[in-house]
């Protein structure tokens, strides 16, 4: 007998198909699909954690470290800082200065003051390496504040007397601003030369430092956003592939100017001849030196430097404050503003300069003469 033939519509057969992918995507249970989207979440969360961790340093002296190789100095605090001396001896200088270097630079990298000058009015200059840089141990724990401290220090260790003279450039400048603040009462004057600022400091203009955050590279502002809004990421930003990090880091020469362009054979070949390069500046760790001086020199500061009062009311010391018009990698106009506010600074402008200015014949001594002796 035949068996029954059943009609089965087109709907009807879908649904039953439709049915049967249901089950077999269904081959994983749901608590345990569950339970691995937590682990890929927490295996990408620790993924980004190691990504953004920098490696630790190689402290100078230490076993896995570099060599110490330089005249230091113990802080209080147990680090170290490594310090070089130029011109005459300190017991015999009518003028002490302690030159402050730039950002991803060192000791040996002082502005090229004439032995001739050095000798003739009689100046012992002191450099150092900054926390992290060349052989100066890390400061996990900088502020805006600890570089003066160190300086300070510093000062005292090598029985400097009560009061010395500074002059900063560039990132070195900025940290001229926290001496004036932290330790006046131990300058004599101070020479604030191309300095960096910080675009978030209280009593600039809004319109005003917007105005100079946009006259940098993109990657520039992008670099210096993150060191300040979002410090744990520096060392990620400026390390991955993905987008590029700061320019200055990168060493991008197209930000020079066309004065910078002619200095840039001396500034490859500064530091009195000594020879060095960026693997040793920053041979204890980037993270611990470029690195942290963004976090620090970008991030929140207590003070502004807009705020500071006149340390030598009796004209007993002098502030210079020195920029080149033509500064393509720190904009003037923020330099302009600070000396408005600030009358009792000496402000001078150059209208050609870059911001290598400080290498040009003869500039170095304009500015040590101005410091030490007037602006006359």
């Amino acid at each position: 007998m035949a068996g029954t033939i059943r009609k089965v519509s087109a709907a009807s057969a879908r649904a039953h198909t439709r049915k049967k992918t249901h089950a077999v995507s269904s081959f994983l249970p749901r608590g345990m699909i569950k339970k691995l989207s937590v682990v890929l979440f927490i295996g990408l969360v620790a993924w980004s954690y190691q990504a953004i961790q920098p490696t630790p340093p190689k402290i100078c002296g230490s076993p896995d470290g570099p060599p110490v190789t330089s005249s230091r100095i113990k802080l209080k605090d147990g680090r170290h800082l490594a310090y070089t001396e130029n011109g005459v001896p300190k017991e015999k200088a009518k003028y002490k200065i302690v030159f402050i270097h730039g950002f991803n630079c060192c000791k040996f990298d002082v502005i090229p003051i004439s032995p001739a000058l050095l000798e003739e009015l009689g100046i012992y200059l002191l450099s150092f390496d900054r926390a992290g840089y060349g052989e100066s141990d890390p400061h996990p724990k900088m502020t805006e504040k600890s570089t003066a401290l160190d300086i300070e220090e510093l000062a005292d260790k090598l029985e400097l007397g009560s009061k010395f003279y500074i002059i900063g450039f560039s990132m070195g400048g900025e940290i001229g601003w926290t001496c004036l603040k932290f330790i006046p009462h131990r300058l004599a004057g101070a020479a604030i030369v191309a300095p960096v600022a910080n675009y978030w400091w209280r009593g600039f203009p809004s319109n005003l430092s917007k105005k100079a955050y946009n006259q940098q590279f993109l990657q520039d502002k992008w670099a210096i956003g993150i060191a300040h809004y979002a410090p744990w990421l520096t060392y990620w930003w400026n390390t991955q592939k993905l987008f590029p990090g700061s320019s200055v880091i990168s060493q991008r020469v197209d930000g020079f100017s066309a004065e910078d362009l002619k200095l840039l054979p001396k500034f490859a070949a500064r530091g009195y001849q000594v020879v060095h390069s960026s693997a040793q500046i920053r041979q204890q760790g980037e993270f611990e030196s470029i690195h942290r001086d963004m976090m620090v020199n970008f991030g929140h500061w207590d003070f502004s430097p807009l705020e500071l009062d006149n340390p030598f009311p009796n004209n007993e010391g002098s502030v210079h404050l020195w920029h080149g018009a033509e500064d393509l990698i720190v904009p003037v106009i923020l330099s302009r503003y600070i000396s408005q506010k600030l009358p009792w600074v000496h402000y001078h402008e150059l209208p050609d300069a870059g911001h290598l200015f400080p290498l040009a014949d003869g500039m170095s001594d304009a500015i040590v003469k101005a410091l030490v002796l007037g602006d006359n």
